[in-house]
């Protein structure tokens, strides 16, 4: 038996915060829930691969407002709003006519950001760029941006195998049981030739503590394992 539990769920009212936070009463939760989940499948189908990192949607009464956190304002408002304009006219059917307005966050460090990452894992994959070089290549990045800890696992035909297995890699503190600890969960999936490829990724962002100076982002690869290189984990199945 695996462990199902999901890494965000988990922490729900602990270190997490919901994607979608609105009220309804009991005949109209069922619809309410199936549009949330109706606008993020059109945003991750229209928006290109880790453009988006997280879609939270809220609702007030006759109006829905939309947050996109994204690494790349700019691809997702288009030239002169003309991108915003044909999705807030999308959303709005898709919510009976609502009144629908998008915001945009922008993340100044994608690096550590686990959907991000596990995006551009996917995109590589997909590339065909081997998967223990697009792993190692990420854990590398995060962690010369300050990264606590990261944890990297691919699940698939990888490589092309005839048999499908997981691998995993990790780097630093990833202590997925204790929930002060801010840990960043992302997925993707990579469409390659052989199958779909399903990458994980966990960051442990370093929780600030009060009066605490910040380091600065290692350049030189310190604090790796025996040989210069991450821990590595095979899963046969």
């Amino acid at each position: 038996m695996g462990q199902k539990v999901h890494p965000i769920g988990f922490r729900l009212a602990v270190s997490k915060d919901w994607q979608s936070k609105w009220y309804a009463p009991q005949g109209e939760y069922a619809e309410q829930l199936h549009a949330d989940l109706k606008v993020r499948r059109y945003l991750e189908g229209r928006l290109q691969k880790g453009a988006v990192s997280r879609v939270v949607i809220e609702r007030a009464w006759n109006s829905v407002r939309v947050t996109l956190h994204t690494s790349r304002p700019g691809l997702i408002i288009g030239k002169r709003g003309q991108e915003i304009e044909i999705m807030t006219a999308d959303i709005s059917r898709m919510c009976k006519d609502s009144q629908v307005k998008i915001d945009i966050f922008e993340i100044r460090q994608p690096e550590l950001d686990s959907s991000w990452v596990a995006a551009q894992v996917a995109t590589q994959l997909e590339r065909r760029v081997s998967f223990r070089r697009a792993m190692k290549r990420a854990i590398q990045t995060a962690m010369d941006f300050g990264a606590e800890g990261i944890r990297i696992r691919c699940a698939g035909r990888l490589g092309g195998a005839d048999i499908a297995r997981a691998e995993a890699y990790r780097e630093g503190k990833v202590p997925l049981q204790t929930l002060r600890v801010p840990i960043d969960y992302g997925f993707a999936e990579a469409e390659t030739t052989w199958g779909i490829i399903g990458v994980k990724v966990w960051i442990n962002k370093k929780e600030e503590v009060p009066g605490e100076t910040p380091k600065r982002p290692r350049r030189d690869g310190g604090g790796r394992g025996p040989g210069g290189r991450p821990q590595r984990r095979d899963y046969n199945g």
